[in-house]
Formats: structure tokens, sequence, C-alpha cells
């Protein structure tokens, strides 16, 4: 399916923390496929897609710990190069790369920001669980119960360590683009 998509696709490394599932899957989606499926008048059809050069990996951390930092961007960067498929990583702040601790998103995104600030130009954006209101709720619960603007799925940030966090990357971003215009 994504190798019809025309939009970006991020493939998330596998929960064990490998990355050889995701740059198996953007090496797929890369080329054209056919499969069968439904055409826009409802009738069984054969479905060509032409495949997708925007795939990236997102790391997502797994279960040996982390994957956000340096070294493992520059290891996930070199297999992709290896691979020949696009080099630039979206770094999952939650997931693994917390141990599922909604609460250590802003120390990945910290990791991440220095190494923006640095000048690591494999790296092209972050995903943060984010809401209005910091944590998660049980569902189903009693409407009343529910707290707006509350997950009921992941855990998250609330919106202002969002703001703070998304700042502190913006910070680096401009400190980076300072230095490479310096040079």
């Amino acid at each position: 399916m994504a190798s019809g998509l025309s939009m970006p696709v991020g493939f998330k490394n596998s929960t064990d923390g490998s990355i050889a599932p995701a740059v198996n899957a953007m090496s797929a989606a890369l080329h054209p496929h056919r499969f069968l499926g439904i055409d826009s008048e409802g009738q069984v059809s054969i479905v060509s897609t032409t495949g997708n050069p925007d795939c990236h990996l997102v790391l997502r951390g797994g279960t040996n710990g982390p994957n956000y930092d340096a070294e493992s961007v520059a290891i996930a960067a070199r297999v992709l190069q290896q691979s020949e498929l696009c080099t630039r990583i979206m770094v999952d702040c939650s997931h693994g790369n917390t141990q599922k601790d909604f609460r250590r998103q802003p120390v990945a995104l910290a990791n991440v920001a220095t190494q923006v600030r640095t000048g690591n130009s494999h790296l092209m954006g972050v995903m943060i669980e984010s809401n209005l209101v910091a944590g998660k709720q049980p569902f189903p619960a009693p409407r009343h119960q529910l707290v707006y603007g509350q997950s009921i799925t992941d855990a998250c940030v609330d919106f202002p360590t969002t703001h703070a966090m998304l700042r502190e990357l913006a910070e680096a971003a401009a400190s980076m683009h300072a230095l490479a215009a310096a040079s």
C-alpha cells in the first residue's frame, strides 16, 4: 500500500529495536507493485502502484532500550545508505525510546536537539505523544468522568511541555543553520 501513496511514509523499527524490517519495508515501498483490489467503481481489479520515493525510517527504540542517540542514528543512516535508501531519520520521542514513560519524552528530544545543534544532517523530525492534558485515562468510562484533552490511548505530555520541547528543537535548528551559514 505504501508504494501507492503519494505522500511521505515513515516505517518504525521493530519493537525489539531492529531496523531491518523497516529498511526492508522502505525498499519494498520504493518499487512498483500490483495486487488485487477494488477500483473506483467497486469492481475487483488489479491495482498498480508506481512506488514511493518518499519513505523514511522512524527510530522508536525497543526492548533493548532507546535508539535516538547519535551512535544509533549514525548506524541507522549507514545501513540506509548501504541499502541505497533515504538517510533522513525521524525520532519517535515516546514508546521504546522512553520505556513507555511519557515523562521521559523531553529527555529524548533534548538529545535529538543536541544532535541537530551540532549539525547532524540525518535527523529530519520527531514524533511527540502530545495532548492538552498530560497522561492518559481509562476508556471506556462514563462520559462525565472523561477528562477533556487527555488521551485514551498512549500517555502524552501536556501542551506546555510540548511547547517547550518544540521551542528547544526550533532553537537547535536555528543554531545549526547559523553554524552552517558561518562556515
